[in-house]
């Protein structure tokens, strides 16, 4: 007679109650498609759709500044004379050359727009407030300020600026129409970029045949950051603003196409006939 022998049952392993527990899940949950979409997918969907997107917009303006940034305007200095058909000059708000002034004026205050105030000062002699240097954002407020601390009798305007912010400048011009002043530019002043809206403020616009002025592209202050579309409906909303001002002073908008076609490191120095021809100059001087 066999006697029988019997085999003990060794426990399960950890592995096997693992992979015993995950099954047991599985069988308690429904049957599920191996592809599914979920909110979270979907936002996370999106936003790599803008992230591609603005690294698009990005990538094609630093593409598009390129150019301007290694090969700087070839045009000539501003200090080379203007002649017909040559007008356009480069130019650098903070340190433009001025060109001397012409045989028998009296020579120019400043040698470059380097050594004008940063911001707008004022001067009072007699009858005309001088506006000298670059127009900063607020010199509008500090303008408004300054005629009513200086309640003299004032009736012209002198402007010698290299230009600057183009929302103060039109809201200097608004200050100066509803006062009816004048407006004038001197032998061997300069009037450039955002500076026209305030000389084209004046009641009366004298121009001396020995100044200059000059208009060129403006950036209304945009924002770099924002997108394409939106930067390019903010500068055509500045345009309109700008040409509807303009009709309002009484000058022609068409002097805005020469401004149109000129980037902001170049300016177009304005003839003495084509300031007339605009109504810029309402009285022209010698």
């Amino acid at each position: 007679m066999t006697a029988s022998t019997d085999i003990p049952v060794l426990p399960p392993t950890r592995a096997e109650r693992r992979a015993a527990r995950k099954a047991a899940k599985q069988a308690l949950k429904p049957d599920q498609p191996k592809s599914q979409i979920t909110a979270k997918g979907v936002i996370k969907l999106v936003l790599a759709v803008q992230l591609g997107i603005a690294l698009f917009l990005m990538g094609r303006d630093l593409f598009a500044a390129i150019p301007h940034i290694a090969w700087p305007s070839s045009q000539p200095r501003f200090d080379t004379p203007i002649i017909p058909g040559d007008q356009t000059r480069r130019y650098n708000p903070g340190d433009t050359p001025l060109r001397p002034a012409d045989e028998g004026n009296p020579a120019r205050p400043y040698r470059s727009t380097g050594d004008m105030p940063s911001r707008i000062s004022f001067e009072i002699k007699g009858e005309t407030l001088t506006l000298t240097g670059q127009i900063a954002e607020g010199d509008a407020d500090r303008f408004a300020e300054y005629l009513n601390a200086n309640p003299q009798s004032i009736t012209h305007i002198r402007l010698n600026s290299p230009g600057g912010s183009v929302r103060d400048a039109l809201t200097i011009g608004r200050q100066l129409r509803e006062k009816d002043y004048n407006t004038l530019l001197g032998a061997g002043d300069i009037c450039l970029s955002a500076c026209p809206y305030i000389l084209a403020s004046g009641a009366e616009r004298t121009i001396h045949d020995d100044a200059q002025v000059g208009v060129h592209q403006h950036y209304f202050g945009t924002n770099s950051a924002l997108p394409a579309f939106l930067a390019v409906e903010d500068i055509q909303r500045g345009q309109g603003q700008v040409m509807a001002y303009l009709d309002d002073m009484g000058v022609d908008p068409l002097i805005m196409r020469h401004a149109l076609v000129t980037p902001p490191d170049e300016i177009y120095v304005l003839l003495p006939e084509q300031l007339t021809d605009y109504n810029m100059a309402t009285d022209p001087s010698e």
